[in-house]
């Protein structure tokens, strides 16, 4: 009984003794051996009574630090200790409050800190009195969970509230620390920083089972209770989130938490309430504590461990004795066998010190490596932070390039600006009443020079930034290189002293291994010479001689280990001391770091308003020709202005276009808000086009009937208020996203509609048309000369894999023959185009090209006919040529479609020759591509004929057998078919004269018509037609074949061209 009243006592007094050690004025953290004993000793005596007992005797008001550690002290026992210890602190509620508000009331950077835990105490001693079912730990089941929340859904509300209140008590201190220690620059690795980060570890443990019970709670409350309602409690708990992540996030970069305690990691974004299935992708944050001995130095007035026993000493003074008592039979005759001698115990303690020696070497290997690892690592986290100012770079560079491609965007619209300029100045000298809106364009001009000018700084400070950039990085890779370079001189030094180390070890045991066997040798002779004393005497003297030198090289050796201990130790400061310059470094880098990205980030701020106030400003100018457009509506000096309905829908068509590109650059600039080059230049066509549309429109209502100018000033009113409208949202930010121009386009095409509504109805369409018409019909010609040598090709590869010998000879010599042709009409077209372009930039004047074309229609017709001509003609003979290869057609039609060619390129040459100057070297050049078309058609018909030749089947004509009165009737039956086929041919001739005549009858051209022309003497009376494909038969739509070997034709219309 009373031993165990001696263990409680002792206890009770190492409690004690725990308390005041643990509980100080010294700014060092609470240790945890101090601690574990207060705990231990709240669960021996089931409660906190010594705890307080001891405690209520600080005098809390003299230091602040002092109850800093208290309050650690007091939520370490309030979590580990026993669960009456929650009862015993309640009791002193009033005393924790009244330590609040002492330092509440006292400026003081612990004392606010005290004020804070004070009050996250007395609000966990709430927390936890109130619902007894959760423990002081918070470490419960879900089950426990949901039965201390009860199925009184206000009692959840009520629970909800009270661990959001727990949280906000445990980030506010949290916060506060870390601020406190921003601000005053403090290192983890200091025992001040140490001393305020300590009790964070109790407060990541409540936070992490705070943050579960709130998910768990919110998700049971919306399933009971509207969204709305609980609108509070999902903003609450989103702060909530957002600032504990924070906190981890800013724990886990610190060294001090690392060995101490494994932080959970909270998801990117917190649960979605609003949809249950959320609650399964919840995972509970747990916080591992790993189980390691803290490494504590040896406090000054803790018990003094036992003394150890000098070997060395005990050894020597044994020794040294051992010769007073060496008994005579020993000294006559040796010691006993089996015995040790002084000798024998010097080797074993030599041995010893080696196997010590061997260890301290161990070990110094293991810090050496320890060191290295540790700056292997800190050299791969600056080369992380070397990539990322990499990153950084490129990013700055792609910026400088962003920049640079908006100054030549810049540009580009000074360029555009100035065209505009110039066209406003013809138009000043048209109309005196446009003179304000050029006023108005030269300012806006000048204040895109000033913005151009702003860009180019904006440029120059970015290009500035890039340097600061580029030297800070280079400042990060001479850090890296000394850091490099100090790793391998340590690494070195380190590998030297090692082998010189192993190399004294070695040469140690090598001397022992001589002594050892010395002193076998010496056993020997001591035997051999047992009878002799003096020579035992002399052995002995000898012996002791050498004992003493070898009790000299033992204290060498120690001086030698004493100097390697040294040597360890210095190497052991000087890294510590590389280390504390590496993580100065580190800091000051990490720090310009940080100010470089907020700087990138207001240069990126401070563009995109830049750019909204280019994009305002475009669109103030854009309100203002609107407006002005709009005032032309009800000026009475416009209303003498008058336009025709043809260049009212020219303007409504590029107003519809220029909607769409503000749409496109739009979006664009939805897309990427530092880009708006697209959008300014889209908008500036748009606001021009549109005051165009408004202006020419009500110009034409001038002269049109009541009904359409009426309903076409009405459209042209709506379509200004409408683009005002559209404008100004465009404008706005809030509403720069939902602006839309589908209105306009609606009331722009309507204004286009009533511009075709009031065109003349007898127009003539196609004169309007021709200009464009023949660039179509020269460019169809083209095509299908491109398509024929296709298909020519595709039937030159087919004939060489269906046929061989003189067939394949035959047909490989006409498609040449055809390919040739199609070459030389190809340039013929060619130059026949270029000459057409110099004749009409020659002879239009002010004119446009479609007025030229207009004013000369004949001659605009006949180059159509004879480009469709030339077309037509290319295509029957890809098919005629396509039959005779494949023996399905006459070589006949290939012959005539050699004729319908050359005459068709005779009439393009002649059709392009008629307004072409003499001496034109185009004329020239056209007159040579003719004749070589000429040349290669009639390749072409010497080529069918002769494989038509070779090809036919000619029968020896042998008479010999024949009677004279066979003779004769044969005779006779041969002149019946010539007259026969004779009769055919006139037959022929005639019809194709006819064929001809109704050919030009309709197409709408008397014959006593064919020389007048639109004021000029022309012979071009060839048919236009708008279709693009011929009508059957054929020929009824050609004109006259050029050559007609050995058949005169019957009627023969002369052309005549000047």
């Amino acid at each position: 009984m009373s031993k165990h009243m001696d263990m409680l006592l002792k206890a009770r007094d190492d409690q004690l003794s725990s308390i005041s050690k643990a509980i100080n004025s010294t700014e060092i953290p609470v240790k945890e051996k101090h601690a574990r004993r207060i705990i231990l000793g709240t669960h021996r005596e089931k409660g906190a009574f010594t705890f307080w007992s001891y405690a209520l005797g600080f005098t809390f008001p003299s230091s602040s630090i002092l109850c800093w550690k208290f309050c650690h002290v007091l939520h370490k026992i309030l979590r580990d200790g026993h669960r009456n210890v929650l009862q015993d602190c309640t009791r002193h509620y009033s005393s924790m409050v009244e330590i609040g508000e002492i330092w509440g009331n006292l400026h003081d950077r612990y004392g606010q800190l005290v004020t804070l835990y004070s009050k996250l105490l007395c609000t966990k001693l709430k927390f936890h009195t109130k619902h007894g079912d959760i423990p002081a730990n918070l470490e419960i089941t879900d089950e426990e969970l949901e039965r201390a929340a009860g199925t009184d859904i206000n009692n959840v509300f009520q629970l909800s509230v009270e661990v959001f209140d727990y949280m906000d008590a445990e980030l506010r201190l949290a916060e506060t620390v870390l601020r406190q220690l921003n601000s005053s620059l403090a290192m983890t690795t200091l025992t001040s920083s140490q001393c305020r980060l300590a009790p964070l570890i109790q407060v990541i443990q409540d936070c992490s089972h705070l943050y579960h019970f709130a998910v768990k709670l919110l998700f049971k409350l919306h399933a009971c209770l509207p969204a709305d309602t609980l609108q509070g409690h999902r903003d609450r708990f989103h702060d909530q989130f957002h600032k504990l992540k924070n906190f981890f996030n800013r724990a886990k970069e610190m060294i001090y938490f690392k060995r101490l305690i494994q932080i959970p990691k909270l998801p990117e974004s917190p649960p979605n309430f609003l949809h249950a299935a959320s609650l399964a992708k919840h995972v509970k944050p747990v916080v591992v504590i790993p189980n390691e001995d803290e490494p504590e130095m040896q406090d000054d007035d803790d018990d003094e461990p036992e003394p150890l026993i000098e070997v060395d000493s005990v050894t020597t003074s044994s020794v040294q004795a051992q010769p007073q008592q060496v008994d005579i039979f020993d000294q006559t005759f040796g010691p006993p066998n089996g015995g040790f001698d002084d000798r024998d115990l010097q080797i074993e303690t030599l041995k010893r010190e080696l196997e010590l020696l061997r260890a301290e070497l161990e070990r110094v290997k293991a810090e050496a490596q320890r060191y290295i690892t540790q700056l292997k690592s800190q050299i791969n986290s600056l080369e992380a932070e070397l990539e990322e100012q990499r990153a950084q770079k490129q990013r700055a560079l792609v910026e400088n390039e962003q920049l640079r491609m908006e100054l030549e965007a810049t540009r580009r619209r000074n360029t555009e600006h100035e065209s505009l300029q110039t066209t406003f100045i013809e138009a000043e000298k048209r109309a005196q009443a446009t003179e304000q809106r050029y006023n108005k364009l030269k300012e806006k001009h000048t204040e895109l020079v000033s913005s151009h000018a702003e860009l180019l700084r904006k440029s120059a400070d970015t290009v500035k930034m890039l340097s600061v950039t580029q030297q800070t990085q280079e400042e990060v890779e001479r850090t890296k290189q000394q850091l490099t370079f100090e790793m391998d001189r340590i690494k070195q030094e380190s590998d030297m002293k090692m082998e010189e180390q192993r190399f004294e070890v070695e040469r140690v045991k090598r001397e022992l291994e001589e002594k050892m066997a010395e002193v076998t040798r010496i056993k020997a002779t001591l035997q051999s010479s047992e009878k002799t004393s003096e020579q035992i005497n002399s052995s002995m003297t000898a012996l002791q001689t050498e004992k003493e030198r070898l009790m000299r090289s033992v204290s060498e050796k120690e001086a030698e280990l004493s100097s390697l201990r040294q040597t360890a130790q210095l190497q052991q400061s000087s890294l510590q001391q590389e280390r504390d310059k590496t993580s100065r470094e580190l800091g000051e880098l990490q720090g310009k770091l940080k100010e470089k990205t907020s700087q990138e980030e207001k240069m990126k701020q401070k563009l995109l308003e830049e750019q909204f106030a280019l994009l305002q400003g475009t669109i103030t100018e854009a309100e203002t020709i609107i407006q002005d457009a709009i005032a032309k509506l009800d000026d009475p000096l416009h209303i003498r202005c008058t336009s025709s309905p043809d260049y009212l829908i020219s303007r409504a068509e590029a107003a519809l276009g220029s909607i769409d590109k503000v749409k496109k650059g739009h979006a664009d600039y939805l897309r990427n808000m530092s880009d708006a080059g697209t959008l300014l230049r889209s908008l500036t066509q748009f606001s021009h086009l549109t005051a165009d549309t408004i202006v020419n429109g009500s110009a034409t209502a001038h002269m049109a009937p009541t009904d359409h100018a009426d309903k076409l000033t009405e459209n042209c009113r709506s379509c200004g208020t409408q683009s005002l409208l559209f404008l100004g949202e465009m404008k706005s930010k809030a509403t720069l996203q939902k602006a839309d121009p589908a209105t306009i386009r609606i009331i722009i095409q309507k204004i286009l509609h009533l511009g075709q509504e009031l065109r003349p109805k007898g127009l003539d369409v196609r004169q309007e048309e021709l200009g464009d018409l023949v660039d179509k019909e020269m460019a169809a010609t083209s095509a299908a000369i491109e398509e024929a040598v296709r298909r020519i090709d595709e039937m030159m590869s087919q004939a060489r894999k269906d046929t061989t010998g003189v067939k394949l000879e035959v047909n490989e010599r006409i498609l040449f023959s055809c390919t040739d042709l199609m070459k030389a009409i190809r340039m013929l077209v060619i130059a026949s185009t270029d000459l057409q372009k110099e004749i009409v930039e020659g002879g239009r004047g002010a004119a446009t090209i479609r007025e030229f074309y207009a004013k000369n229609s004949r001659w605009t017709e006949g180059l159509i006919s004879a480009a469709k001509a030339v077309g037509w003609g290319a295509t029957e003979m890809v098919e005629s040529a396509d039959k005779v290869v494949l023996h399905t057609g006459k070589y006949e039609e290939l012959i005539v479609c050699s004729h319908e060619i050359a005459a068709s390129t005779a009439q393009l040459v002649a059709a392009s020759k008629v307004k072409a100057d003499r001496h034109s070297k185009k004329l020239t050049k056209l007159q040579h591509a003719s004749r070589h078309v000429n040349e290669m058609a009639a390749n072409v018909v010497a080529s069918t004929k002769t494989g038509q030749e070779h090809l036919e089947d000619k029968d020896t004509m042998d008479f010999s057998g024949l009677s004279l009165i066979k003779l004769k009737k044969e005779e006779m039956e041969s002149q019946v078919k010539v007259l026969e086929l004779e009769s055919m041919l006139d037959n022929e001739r005639l019809r194709l004269g006819e064929l001809r005549k109704k050919h030009y009858e309709i197409a709408g051209v008397p014959l006593d018509q064919l020389a007048e022309g639109n004021g000029e003497t022309s012979s071009l009376v060839n048919p236009v037609t708008m279709s693009p494909k011929p009508l059957k038969p054929s020929l009824m739509k050609k004109p006259p074949l050029a050559q007609k070997p050995n058949i005169p034709p019957k009627n023969q219309f002369a052309y005549s061209f000047k």
